[in-house]
């Protein structure tokens, strides 16, 4: 798939634009994009939203890293994921890169469909995680790479979500790393499938090269803690190191909801995007 096949819905750079999601209304930032398409692999539509970084057409020399973001009606919208960033960036706490929000389909089956790496039965149309990789892998990032000045290579593309966005995020980056070298995992859907992606690392034969962020609330059930620490500690006996290529966080008083995957999202950015010299 190319940029050009794109239908353009809406473009801000230098503009402000009005977006919703959910009941909730904000104006994004400039240097956001918005972008709606059809996919070949998933015969669906699919839309996104494209934040460039501060001074993008400042520096047309410079070329920034890639976080792909899962849920995409959310990230710019409730988490004000550009807000963030953008501060960041200006106090010097991380770096500046290109954000892509992938949006979810519109119910919850079609998510399901997408996000989780197993079928179910009792979820007809689960288990197409490998799927939407490959729309991400072969549709979607050879677009932004083409169109956008990224730092295409595995060390400088990252995937992310919270929930069945945490689980396929890491699902798809341990399956993928000649794609993707950082990952924020955030309160995933440990519990899916007798958790499957804790056998999934179990299986690794290799460690790959792979920058992970891991979090959870402390107030988010009685079982999301233990089994989040069901994946951190199968993630460090295959080898990552806790505070050096993984970081393991608890929010305390954290539930699981999306304004509370907001607050800790600047120390997700902070791990996985720290400043450069």
């Amino acid at each position: 798939m190319k940029l050009k096949t794109f239908v353009l819905i809406a473009v801000l750079l230098g503009a402000m634009q009005t977006c919703a999601a959910q009941d909730e209304e904000r104006a994004l930032t400039k240097n956001t994009i918005y972008l709606k398409f059809h996919s070949a692999i998933t015969e669906r539509d699919h839309a996104m939203v494209v934040m460039l970084p501060p001074g993008y057409d400042d520096h047309p020399e410079k070329r920034y890293p890639v976080l792909y973001m899962h849920d995409g009606q959310q990230v710019f919208v409730v988490w004000r994921l550009d807000e963030l960033g953008k501060a960041l960036v200006e106090a010097g706490q991380a770096s500046p890169i290109i954000i892509v929000a992938i949006y979810n389909g519109d119910t919850q089956e079609s998510r399901l469909e997408d996000y989780t790496p197993t079928h179910l039965a009792r979820a007809a149309k689960s288990g197409n995680a490998d799927r939407y990789g490959r729309l991400i892998r072969e549709e979607i990032k050879p677009a932004i790479d083409k169109e956008f000045r990224t730092l295409p290579d595995p060390a400088n593309t990252a995937i992310g979500g919270a929930s069945l966005g945490g689980l396929v995020s890491i699902y798809l980056a341990l399956k993928n790393p000649d794609t993707f070298g950082k990952v924020a995992v955030m309160s995933p859907s440990v519990w899916w499938d007798d958790q499957v992606i804790v056998r999934e690392v179990k299986k690794l034969s290799l460690k790959p090269s792979l920058r992970i962020w891991l979090d959870v609330g402390t107030e988010e059930g009685s079982q999301r803690i233990p089994e989040t620490k069901a994946l951190r500690d199968a993630l460090i006996k295959k080898g990552w190191q806790i505070d050096s290529d993984l970081k393991y966080f608890e929010a305390k008083g954290a539930e699981h909801n999306d304004k509370a995957f907001a607050r800790r999202s600047p120390e997700m950015l902070k791990f996985l995007f720290p400043p450069q010299p």
